[in-house]
């Protein structure tokens, strides 16, 4: 009888542990805790180990991605932020697959620009933007797990980069055209499969699976494993966190269901019809499917590219 009640203990004591040493994902931070001045420091350690150079956040800027909602489990997770050299940084954390992915960041960033340039300003107040998308779905096809995206103009000829000379207070300011247009970074968390040897791979390996080393000295991660600790939760914070990660990966279980039933069902109607028209099957079968399975009509589109109108008359 002792034993067994040592080996109980035992269990407990190790659940206990383990509790203590996982941390809660980044995107709930994202939403619930690092828009407090108190944890900026989680926030900035991140972006300064992502942009290579120290981030001071000055403020969190509010976005339509900030707001919650009924069903804001489905929807990216983002925050907006104004750091101490006046720019904008965009961090968004994607759980699901999105069809126009790009065409959004894109829409996003242009967004950020034109709302915080006031009416009758010079375009010298333009601010740069920088979007960092976390993304735990394949876009594209790559060998890194992160890319990164900015303008440049190099000489058709020469392969120098333009420099662009402004006059300001009558002196000649020369700028390069990375000091003024958005930078995108792309972060492909599923892609990561190595050690975690760099202050960057250590962010990614927590983006991927949530752990953190216990001697870490990155940015942002001293402080995580202190303001992150799932075990820190109340019982009922971690019943609601316990769901929105069920929640992901049920979504995420239902969308890859659907489009294998939708490849299967649309590869044998291309056989017959044609491969364009076959294709088109296959992705209308897909949002029946997702329909069938009581996902709503937006995150649908969001998946399959189709409107909503075509999918409520599935």
């Amino acid at each position: 009888m002792k034993k067994n009640e040592s080996d109980l203990k035992s269990m407990e004591e190790q659940e206990k542990k383990e509790l203590q040493d996982r941390y809660i994902r980044f995107d709930w931070a994202i939403k619930r805790l690092l828009r407090q001045k108190a944890n900026f420091d989680v926030l900035e350690g991140f972006l300064t180990v992502m942009l290579r150079e120290e981030i001071k956040i000055e403020e969190i800027l509010e976005s339509e991605g900030n707001q919650e909602s009924a069903n804001d489990k489905f929807n990216r997770v983002d925050i907006k932020a104004l750091n101490s050299k006046g720019e904008i940084i965009i961090v968004e954390i994607q759980n699901t697959r999105e069809i126009h992915y790009l065409e959004r960041i894109l829409y996003g960033v242009a967004k950020a620009i034109t709302e915080h340039i006031s009416l009758g300003e010079g375009y010298q107040e333009i601010k740069k933007v920088y979007s960092i998308s976390i993304l735990y779905f394949d876009i594209g096809v790559g060998d890194d797990y992160i890319y990164h995206g900015q303008n440049h103009f190099i000489g058709v000829h020469t392969g120098d980069h333009l420099r662009v000379n402004t006059r300001e207070r009558n002196v000649i300011v020369s700028r390069l055209p990375a000091e003024v247009f958005p930078e995108y970074i792309l972060v492909r968390v599923n892609e990561f499969d190595k050690a975690a040897l760099t202050p960057l791979d250590e962010w990614i390996k927590y983006l991927k699976d949530g752990t953190i080393r216990p001697d870490t000295t990155t940015p942002g991660l001293r402080e995580a494993r202190e303001k992150l600790k799932y075990y820190s939760m109340s019982p009922g914070e971690r019943l609601v966190y316990d769901r929105h990660i069920d929640d992901i990966i049920i979504q995420n279980d239902a969308i890859d269901t659907a489009k294998l039933e939708g490849r299967i069902e649309g590869k044998a109607e291309g056989l017959a019809e044609g491969k364009a028209e076959g294709k088109a099957k296959g992705i209308r079968q897909v949002a029946a499917n997702l329909k069938r399975m009581g996902m709503d009509i937006d995150s649908i589109a969001n998946s399959t590219g189709l409107t909503k109108d075509e999918i409520s008359s599935l």
